[in-house]
């Protein structure tokens, strides 16, 4: 039971973590997947 306590708060500061690094790279991330998109058209 405090194993499954641990990994919610393991997921939970996962996720936090990571929209934080989305809001702070959007610019970053649009890049990204417009590369990504051109990949996959092109073929």
């Amino acid at each position: 039971m405090e194993l499954l306590l641990i990994f919610k708060i393991i997921i939970g500061l996962g996720i936090l973590v990571g929209l934080y690094a989305v809001l702070r790279n959007l610019d970053i991330i649009k890049i990204i997947l417009i590369y990504w998109k051109d990949l996959i058209l092109r073929k």
